[in-house]
C-alpha cells in the first residue's frame, strides 16, 4: 500500500510541497520499489537513478504519474548481480537517505520539509522534531501467523537500522516493511512475527515499550492488541 501525497487543495501556489520517499517491499515479489513525489518540482531523476546504481542496484524499470499537480516516480528496483530485491535494512536505509540527499541538493527548497534540513538544507525546518512531532505505536494482528506494527515518529538518520535492531534484540523477525518518509515525519509498517505466529499481547507490549524508550517524544500513544 502506498502512501498518500498531497493533493493541489493541500499546497498554496507558492508553497513548498511536501517530499514523500516511499520504499516499499510488500507490492511486488521480485523487486523493491521506490516511490518519489514532490509535488510537481521533481528533476534531476537521471541523477538519482545514477545515485542508486552507485549502490550497487539496478533499476529495472521505472514509471512517472501525475494526479492533479503532483507528479509521482516509481522505481522499480534490485540489486546487481543477484536481481533479487533488497532485504539488508542498511541499505535500505542507504537507499532513503541517498534519495533524501539528492532531493535537497537539486531541490534545495525542500530543506524547509525534511529532518536532514536541520543540518543540511538551506533553510532548517520550522517545526522542532523534538517538540512539534509526537509518536504513535501501534501492534495489531495481521492474521494468525503474523503482526502489523505502525510506526509514525520525527525522521532522522538510522532510524530505520535502530528499529530493526530493537526487534531483532527481542527476536522479533520481520517479514516485510513499507518504510514511508513524509517530510519531517516517518511513517513505517513492518509485518512481524515470533516464532512463526503473530506476536501475543504481553510481547506486543514488551515492543512497544522497547520503541517507546528509544523514540522518546513528548507525547507517545501505544495501541497494542
Amino acid at each position: 500500500m502506498l502512501g498518500s501525497s498531497p493533493t493541489a487543495s493541500d499546497e498554496g501556489v507558492d508553497s513548498v510541497p511536501m517530499p514523500i520517499v516511499l520504499i516499499d517491499q510488500d507490492s511486488d515479489s521480485n523487486a523493491t520499489i521506490v516511490q518519489l513525489s514532490f509535488g510537481d518540482r521533481l528533476g534531476a531523476l537521471i541523477d538519482t537513478m545514477k545515485a542508486l546504481k552507485d549502490l550497487g542496484l539496478e533499476v529495472s524499470k521505472g514509471t512517472v504519474s501525475t494526479e492533479g499537480s503532483v507528479t509521482q516516480t516509481k522505481f522499480f528496483i534490485t540489486r546487481r548481480g543477484t536481481g533479487r530485491k533488497v532485504e539488508d535494512p542498511d541499505l535500505l536505509e542507504r537507499i532513503r537517505l541517498t534519495i533524501i540527499n539528492n532531493l535537497l541538493k537539486y531541490h534545495p527548497e525542500s530543506s524547509e520539509q525534511l529532518a536532514m534540513g536541520e543540518a543540511f538544507g538551506i533553510k532548517a525546518p520550522e517545526k522542532k522534531l523534538d517538540i512539534d512531532i509526537a509518536t504513535h505505536i501501534h501492534v495489531t494482528d495481521d492474521g494468525p501467523k503474523r503482526s502489523l506494527l505502525s510506526i509514525e515518529t520525527a525522521d532522522r538518520p538510522g532510524l530505520l537500522l535502530e528499529i530493526i535492531k530493537i526487534m531483532a534484540d527481542i527476536n522479533i523477525n520481520v517479514e516485510s516493511a513499507e518504510i514511508d518518509t513524509e517530510g519531517l515525519v516517518a511513517k513505517d509498517k513492518f509485518h512481524v512475527s515470533y516464532r512463526g505466529a503473530a506476536l501475543n499481547d504481553s510481547l506486543s507490549q514488551v515492543l512497544t515499550n522497547c520503541l517507546r524508550y528509544y523514540l522518546r517524544r513528548p507525547e507517545t500513544d501505544e495501541d497494542s492488541y
